[in-house]
């Protein structure tokens, strides 16, 4: 916008600049010849009062030098009375023009070479009509011109440089809040909730303001709201907790007493750990911290060590492959966690028992990989099974475990996909960044694409 203001006003002041300054130039210019035939026209009338009393030569020569031009003034004397045409200074025009301006009676100008010469006839005694021939140098002419357009030119130049100083001063003043207001906005699209436009400016970029920090102000309220809403539906969880935990008391020993414990005591950490994360004053937007996170080897094996003893239950087939060596991703430990439990709980409630299942970790250069996948049936509608609230295509499934795991590749730059595994049912690839970039869409995405045929997520 800055660039297009200036623009806009050099193109006018231009236009502005040429239509007085030439005009105002061509006017010197004319006025400059003016002057110069004035002069010569003064010059012919101080030789004219001597003609009309005397045609001697001698008399007219003194008369011509003493006007001080003698070499720019003619005098031309026709012949009449028995006496011989008398032919004063150096001729320029040429003879059809002095006849010409003799027959009219009226001064005129004619071409010569290196300028001009003005013809004024002038009347006799004997009746005759004599011409002066007065030379106006082409020089004489234009006289001043140039240096008058020089000044010209210099005041356009001026004037575009000023105009282009005030429409850049114009531009900062109305660019400045618009750049204000689009960071803002990014920043708040970014999570930085506190940020807030200046209402100053133009009367446009002003109510612009002031409607973003009202916007900005709802949706604070919005997720405040939320997080109290998510925060009291949590809080009721703790009676039903309460109860069960009581009950799984009283179930003796055995490892399903001991596996029914567990969980609810994992469960107990979880509600805790949604209430405390509802309540908080500020939403976690900062970068994860060299040193931060977990190691997702030793997650998905404490992971498997829970799951698997249900898996033995129900006759399942589980293969664990990647986790011999330690992997550190930037994401917290508890949200690793629970990504994979939102998975690993859809194989159990999804497929029949019986139904193998199994977890990869792909380690590379610049992202981590974790694959879940299962030998059931498959998700009819991927799309739909990652859109929040819309399940995975099964009955009674809310979509939130993907919607998880979702968040948690997204916060790091990467992504989720659904495709089909290699046993034949679902296959969900976590890509998690672990620099922070946006996910590559080639290299060590398609090398694994490779290694596992039909691995194409979301």
């Amino acid at each position: 916008m800055r660039w297009a203001l200036v623009k806009v006003c050099v193109a006018v002041t231009t236009m502005v600049v040429v239509a007085f300054a030439v005009p105002l130039g061509l006017v010197i210019k004319e006025m400059a010849r003016d002057r110069a035939f004035s002069n010569a026209e003064r010059q012919a009338a101080a030789i004219a009062p001597a003609l009309s009393i005397t045609t001697d030569r001698d008399e007219l020569e003194r008369v011509v030098a003493s006007a001080g031009s003698d070499a720019g003034i003619a005098v031309h004397i026709p012949a009449g009375d028995g006496k011989p045409a008398v032919e004063i200074g150096d001729q320029r025009a040429v003879g059809k023009d002095i006849a010409m301006t003799r027959r009219l009676g009226r001064a005129s100008t004619a071409d010569v070479p290196g300028g001009s010469a003005l013809l004024q006839p002038i009347a006799l005694s004997s009746g005759e009509i004599a011409v002066i021939e007065v030379y106006v140098p082409e020089t004489e002419v234009s006289n001043g011109v140039g240096t008058a357009w020089a000044v010209l030119a210099a005041v356009g130049v001026a004037l575009i440089i000023g105009s282009v100083a005030v429409a850049d001063r114009l531009g900062v003043r109305m660019v400045q809040p618009a750049q204000r207001l689009a960071e803002s906005a990014h920043e708040l699209g970014e999570g930085q909730l506190g940020s807030r436009v200046p209402e100053e400016g133009p009367t446009e970029l002003r109510l612009a303001a002031v409607a973003f920090n009202s916007m900005a102000d709802q949706v604070v309220q919005l997720l405040a709201n939320e997080r109290e809403l998510a925060a009291d539906l949590s809080h009721r969880l703790r009676t039903p907790l309460t109860v069960l935990r009581l009950n799984t008391a009283s179930l003796g020993d055995g490892p399903a007493a001991e596996q029914t414990r567990a969980a609810v005591a994992q469960l107990e950490r979880e509600v805790d750990t949604i209430i405390r994360t509802a309540r908080e004053a500020k939403p976690q937007t900062a970068a994860i911290g060299a040193g931060a996170g977990c190691d997702a080897s030793e997650v998905v094996r404490e992971r498997m060590d829970f799951w698997s003893a249900l898996a033995e239950d129900e006759g399942r087939k589980v293969r664990v492959a990647g986790v011999d060596r330690p992997c550190r991703i930037p994401v917290a430990r508890a949200d690793l966690a629970a990504a994979l439990d939102a998975l690993l709980g859809n194989v159990f409630r999804h497929t029949p028992e019986g139904t193998a299942f199994a977890v990869d970790v792909h380690n590379a250069e610049d992202a981590v990989i974790v694959l879940v996948s299962d030998a059931g049936a498959g998700i009819v509608d991927p799309e739909a099974a990652m859109a929040r609230g819309q399940g995975s295509g099964t009955d009674g499934s809310t979509g939130l475990g993907l919607d998880i795991v979702r968040r948690l590749a997204e916060s790091t730059g990467g992504d989720v996909r659904i495709g089909s595994s290699v046993l034949g049912g679902t296959e969900v690839r976590i890509w998690i960044q672990l620099d922070g970039r946006a996910p590559v869409r080639s290299g060590h995405r398609g090398s694994v694409r490779r290694r596992r045929r039909g691995a194409a997520v979301n």
